[in-house]
């Protein structure tokens, strides 16, 4: 019994120990999760722009089309083709957008309302580039908005503040056909925006300012369309089984998910003084791939296959190879800390270091 006893305690005291040391490498898969943002150089306008969904002003005519959107998941063509193009003043951002639609309809009325339970266009900026402190906008073919901030992704236990309000927005939306008319068809709506600066530099961390030449902030934009039945000649989401079939997400930066709220994801907005953009070069992040593929393990770790290191006690070490494409692996060091955990990575041809943490929030390591 008593040799029991101990080789018992030595069992225990072996896992006990196992928990708080460093074991062998674990490789980690996340060249799927892996994308490449888009970018858009956005040009400055001293031209009054009308905000009526139209778009003809000569500044208007040269803003460049962003490239068409792609489903959400990057995987389908949608079915409509929509695209945007931007410009800026020292008061708005402004934001047009033209979408294919051969029905379009709408009846949610109430600002603030879930507008996304409509066909919708949505934007989502963050200012200071850390997927926490962004806005979100909504806008149906009725003009009925949504606007809301989020202090950080839902994911991590973000809430949306709805009681933020943009009190200077401007927005229209320009129908080529009829609303709301189910026996013909349509051909697009288009919307446009002038958004206050003023609220969207609000949300940055720092540097509350105007955008200077070659600031960068994230953004990204996602088109909701669902399928329909029309009951009594009026058009419905369309159900199966009594439950609402899911809607269709097209995206001008690939998400690579069906979740647009995973803001490291979303495209780059860099700022010019040019009136044309034609001749301005984007300035490319050297540790954007070591970036991306940090998040990439966080999201691993905090949500998918990996969680199983969470489980480890305080002060446990995890070495890492993260393999991001064919043959190709990064380096990383996890860390079981008192609040979560902390990830390390390191681009050794910048020699820069990055950390991230159990809400997401990446920062470089000094």
């Amino acid at each position: 019994m008593r040799n029991y006893f101990i080789i018992s305690s030595l069992i225990f005291i072996t896992l006990f120990s196992c928990k708080n040391k460093t074991i062998k490498d674990i490789q980690i898969d996340v060249s799927k999760d892996i994308v490449n943002p888009n970018h858009y150089i956005v040009s400055k306008t001293t031209e009054n722009i009308h905000i009526d969904g139209i778009a003809d002003e000569s500044s208007w005519q040269s803003a460049q089309f962003t490239k068409s959107f792609i489903d959400i998941e990057g995987v389908k063509i949608p079915k409509c083709d929509t695209k945007v193009k931007m410009m800026w003043d020292d008061t708005y951002l402004y934001v047009y957008s033209q979408m294919e639609e051969p029905h379009v309809w709408g009846n949610l009325k109430q600002r603030d309302t879930v507008i996304f339970y409509n066909n919708d266009f949505e934007i989502f900026v963050d200012p200071s580039g850390t997927a926490t402190n962004y806005v979100e906008l909504e806008i149906n073919a009725l003009g009925t908005v949504w606007d809301l901030a989020l202090n950080k992704p839902y994911r991590v236990g973000g809430k949306a503040n709805n009681d933020w309000n943009v009190d200077g927005l401007k927005s229209a939306v320009n129908i080529k056909g009829s609303l709301n008319k189910s026996n013909d068809i349509d051909t697009q709506w288009s919307v446009e925006f002038a958004i206050p600066l003023a609220d969207l530099i609000e949300q940055k961390h720092t540097n509350k300012n105007l955008p200077i030449e070659g600031e960068q902030w994230r953004i990204n934009f996602s088109r909701v369309e669902w399928k329909f039945d029309l009951i009594n000649g009026k058009y419905q989401r369309k159900k199966e089984d009594g439950k609402y079939l899911s809607e269709y997400n097209w995206v001008w930066s690939q998400q690579n998910v069906i979740n647009m709220h995973e803001p490291e994801k979303w495209g780059f907005l860099q700022f010019t003084e040019q009136k044309s953009s034609d001749s301005v070069e984007f300035i490319s992040d050297s540790d954007m791939q070591i970036k991306q593929i940090t998040y990439a393990l966080f999201r691993d770790i905090r949500f998918g296959a990996n969680q199983v290191l969470l489980e480890n006690e305080d002060g446990f070490h995890q070495s890492i190879k993260a393999k991001y494409a064919a043959n190709q692996f990064l380096s990383a060091e996890f860390l079981k800390t008192k609040t979560g955990f902390s990830i390390t990575t390191k681009n050794t041809e910048t020699n820069n270091t990055f950390i991230i943490n159990e809400e997401g929030v990446l920062k470089s390591k000094l």
